[in-house]
């Protein structure tokens, strides 16, 4: 009886340890699992991702996003990449984060609002763009936007051409109109 109660324990023991050594291998293999699919994901990025562009005459951004839906995964990257664009040259952003729990769903929810009040982002267009389908559904979406500035902005030079026409023709019935 007391080798009994001796060795019961020691076999509790045992169980116990084994129970975790086996519960932390699928944690374990969970976890690399998940590694090797981020890493995938930064693998099949495409250079200009990593590094930008350089230009004197353009400003450049790239973005990613991950999306069950294609569409939605590469608009989510692109408007990422303007608000980087857009805060670059002065831009305001605001972020809202709520979370909801139960006792078996997590869910969190992200809300940004940014504003580029002062900032023109005419003539903004996606270069590039790689959508890769991810594993476990869903895609994976890079996308490289560039602002061409000064004169190379030519869809922003012919807006302002277009008001500074508007102005004047503005401007010239008023001066008609104080001369009859």
């Amino acid at each position: 009886m007391k080798k009994l109660l001796i060795a019961l324990p020691m076999i509790a023991l045992l169980t116990a340890c084994g129970t975790t050594d086996r519960h932390a291998k699928i944690a374990e293999d969970v976890r690399e699992r998940e590694y090797r699919d981020r890493q995938a994901v930064l693998d099949k990025a495409p250079d200009w991702m990593i590094k930008l562009p350089e230009s004197k005459s353009a400003v450049y951004a790239a973005d990613t996003a991950k999306a069950r839906d294609y569409s939605m995964a590469r608009q989510i990257a692109e408007q990422n990449a303007r608000n980087t664009i857009c805060m670059t040259a002065g831009g305001t952003s605001s972020t809202r984060m709520k979370t909801y729990s139960t006792e078996s769903v997590t869910r969190s929810e992200s809300i940004s609002r940014s504003s580029c009040k002062e900032v023109d982002l005419t003539g903004a267009y996606v270069e590039k763009h790689k959508i890769i389908n991810t594993r476990g559904g869903g895609y994976q979406a890079y996308v490289l936007l560039v602002l061409p500035t000064g004169d190379a902005n030519v869809l922003k030079n012919q807006r302002h051409q277009q008001n500074l026409q508007e102005m004047a023709t503005k401007r010239l019935k008023e001066v008609d109109s104080e001369l009859n």
